[in-house]
């Protein structure tokens, strides 16, 4: 009852917070518009505009180049066709090139187009600027789609769709088809889309070009689009997909993993079968439902160096049940994390919009449960058996203008336990480019009573409460407020959170509590647009960091200065001037140390990324100790041809002592990518990674055909190696084979 008032209240202050009248943004009489042309019968995507059709349709011209120009004449020539029928959106480009040989473009997997010639499509179907939708073709057709919310791009988010593309000797054609059963879009006779179309040309530069001047001044890039107009009569549209799987597997493993003596036993062969089905009965609302769901990966996470680290670690999500609708979860607090729903029997999701109004709901069964127990230095990271169900509710009211107010309810419930967590989120903007943003979140927490699990008895601040399952009940609270200033020249955001010890997110990624952190930073940008560099920018940032107790935990300041190059070479250099922390109860001043990154393209077939930190680090132990070392990343990605690519990745970490010189650690992992890809739809690939610190060998070999980003089919196998030394060397500890074949029925 008291978590519920908790909520109501904090709730209805929010809602009584004046609105101002200019929050909702009207229609714009002045903005460009695109007309599109209704055709009877569909068009064939085969990559040219041959069909005459075309020719009827109204052509606008992408003619500004807005990086690194502003809003300068666009160096080539691009045109920009909008037809439709009763099932899809025809967008048709004619992009024109000076010199054809230097269009960079290869054949891969979708959504890798980032290094290549392009043209984009940033559609909003409400009008509202909170969310969009973003297309992305390159020369061969090969697509790349994303969600996006403001300026962050979620890349997880897939649909079905069609393109085609072809290079001749003037240039390159794109057709590009979108079906409205993937898009959602009000329930309205006429439709009015904000969009925004781009060509990107990476060559010397990497030149945006765009169909809209943009104002630099203005952060809201969708706020800045044109209008789609003459769509009608497509709002009765709906749909049925089922995606049923298929799996089969089978694994082998020594009997005892740390005996190299073992004997190797291999396990029986293995299938699954489950499903989903999926149901839009209207464009603004879809209902998904799966059955024994398979929440496999095709790889395994990618190795993160944690030797130094006291937190759990957080890894992307790669299931596609949990990628639909994420945006809808994202926040500061991280209170949902779907890889805490593990090995779900199964799930159920809702997704809907009413005019201004969003809402989500997710619902999943798990028979795995893990468990973060926060703290203030470390965290604690337990994998179980236990059976738990797990609810987290969504609901978003948009103003317009980027303005508006939400609420969040996520429930986990085992046998014996429950954690419950509920807040409001808001996001103002004001005088065009200021933001005032916050979050505030409850949580009600009875823990596990089972030292088994947990029996780690550190303190949870002050708060009496300890870190071990015991069944003790408490709660807490998360606080984090934002103001922001986004501009052309000067930029700043002034943040601050406070998280009680004992505020705990089972159904999220919450690994640190006690604290109260003040941060500020600011950015002054440059743009000489000359012969050797595109922009640069001079940043600080600083903060204080508390905990419930008062006590000074860290303090810090970091002048930072970046700048882009001519060659698309972007480099950025900080430096650590004051960085004082107090860890396990002992005073380290002068943790002193210089951060590099670079990120260059400098070829379509050379991309090379680097990110390294090199001076003072804490050796974060029971007995902390001042270090002197490095931590280095680097990535090489080559592409000989447009089919192949090779990627190599090497992360090294050393630290020894300032006053001893006694060696703490020095290690790497090294991680190599070959992949052949014979078309859009089928490529070979191979992972191999050497873990140096675990002295371990992984390989991961995999064919994949990907019709469409739900209709796929794996064949692979996994193998793991480890070194155990003399005399008994490199031996096999487990290995998998697998066969997925998952196939996307649509009505």
């Amino acid at each position: 009852m008291r978590f519920l008032r908790h909520c109501c209240s904090a709730l209805l202050c929010l809602l009584s917070l004046p609105v101002p009248s200019f929050a909702f943004v009207p229609t714009d009489s002045s903005k460009q518009i695109l007309r599109a042309l209704r055709i009877d019968g569909d068009v064939e995507i085969n990559g040219t505009l041959s069909d005459p059709r075309w020719n009827q349709a109204t052509p606008v011209e992408i003619r500004y180049e807005v990086q690194p120009g502003e809003n300068a004449p666009a160096p080539v020539r691009t045109v920009v066709r909008v037809m439709y029928n009763s099932d899809y959106v025809y967008f048709g480009f004619r992009c024109e090139d000076p010199d054809p040989s230097s269009i960079r473009a290869h054949i891969t997997d979708r959504d890798k187009t980032s290094d290549d010639d392009r043209v984009g499509i940033i559609l909003d179907t409400y009008g509202d600027f909170q969310r969009s939708y973003e297309f992305i073709v390159n020369p061969y057709g090969i697509q790349a789609d994303y969600l996006r919310t403001g300026n962050n791009e979620d890349g997880s988010f897939d649909t079905v769709w069609k393109s085609a593309a072809v290079i001749d000797g003037t240039g390159w054609t794109t057709v590009i088809g979108l079906p409205f059963k993937s898009l959602r879009f009000p329930s309205q006779r006429e439709q009015r889309w904000t969009v925004l179309l781009f060509r990107i040309l990476p060559r010397a530069s990497s030149y945006q070009l765009s169909w809209n001047p943009i104002d630099r001044n203005n952060p809201c890039l969708i706020c800045q689009g044109g209008v789609i107009e003459g769509i009608a009569d497509v709002q009765s549209v709906s749909s049925v997909d089922v995606l049923p799987y298929v799996v089969a597997q089978q694994s082998g493993s020594l009997a005892d993993a740390s005996n190299p003596q073992s004997a190797f036993e291999n396990g029986p062969i293995k299938g699954r079968v489950g499903g989903s089905i999926r149901y839009s009965p209207s464009p603004d609302l879809d209902v998904e439902a799966v059955i024994n769901p398979d929440f496999s990966q095709v790889e395994s996470d990618a190795t993160q160096i944690s030797i130094n680290s006291t937190f759990a670690i957080n890894y992307p999500e790669k299931r596609p049940f949990f990628l639909v609708g994420s945006d809808m979860y994202n926040n500061q607090t991280g209170a949902f994390y779907s890889r805490m729903i593990n090995n779900p029997i199964g799930a159920a999701r809702l997704l809907g919009k009413s005019g201004s109004f969003s809402f989500a709901y997710l619902g999943a069964g798990d028979r795995n449960t893990p468990f973060i127990v926060p703290g203030e230095e470390s965290s604690n990271f337990i994998s179980t058996n236990l059976e738990s169900f797990s609810n987290i509710a969504r609901a978003r009211y948009d103003f317009g203008g980027e303005t508006f107010i939400g609420g969040m309810l996520t429930t986990r419930n085992t046998a014996t336990a429950h954690n419950y967590v509920g807040g409001i989120d808001w996001n103002y903007k004001f005088l065009d480019n200021y933001y005032f943003s916050g979050e505030y979140f409850y949580s009600d927490t009875k823990e596990v009573n089972d030292l088994e699990l947990n029996s780690d008895f550190r303190k949870l601040g002050d708060s009496g409460r300890d870190a071990a399952f015991n069944g003790e009940h408490f709660a807490g609270t998360s606080t984090i407020l934002s103001f922001q200033r986004g501009a052309r020249d000067w930029s700043f955001s002034l943040r601050y959170m406070d998280r009680t010890p004992t505020f705990d997110a089972q159904s999220g990624f919450v690994p640190s509590n006690d604290t109260r952190t003040l941060f500020m930073e600011h950015d002054y940008s440059f743009y000489p647009n000359n012969s050797i560099i595109d922009q640069w920018t001079l940043s600080a940032n600083a903060g204080l960091h508390f905990n419930h107790e008062d006590i000074r935990k860290e303090k810090w300041f970091v002048p930072v200065l970046s700048a882009q190059f001519k060659g698309q070479i972007n480099v950025t250099v900080q430096w650590l001037l004051v960085n004082d922390e107090l860890f396990h109860g002992v005073q380290f001043d002068n943790i002193n140390r210089t951060q590099m990154s670079l990120n260059a393209r400098p070829s379509s077939s050379l991309t090379l990324i680097f990110n390294g930190a090199f001076g003072r680090f804490i050796r974060r132990s029971d007995t902390p100790d001042m270090g002197i070392g490095h931590t280095v990343d680097l990535t090489v990605r080559l592409r000989p041809t447009s089919q192949l690519q090779v990627e190599l990745l090497y992360s090294r970490a050393r630290l020894s002592s300032v006053a001893t010189g006694v060696l703490f650690y020095d290690g790497y992992v090294a991680h190599v990518l070959g992949m052949y890809q014979f078309t859009p739809e089928l490529y070979l690939r191979v992972i191999g990674q050497y873990d140096q610190f675990a002295k371990s060998f992984d390989v991961y070999p995999l064919v994949s055909y990907k019709l469409n980003p739900f209709t796929i089919f794996y064949a692979g196998s996994t193998y793991a190696m480890s070194d155990f030394g003399q005399p008994f060397g490199v031996r096999q500890t487990a290995r998998q084979y697998f066969l997925k074949l998952q196939y996307l029925l649509r009505s």
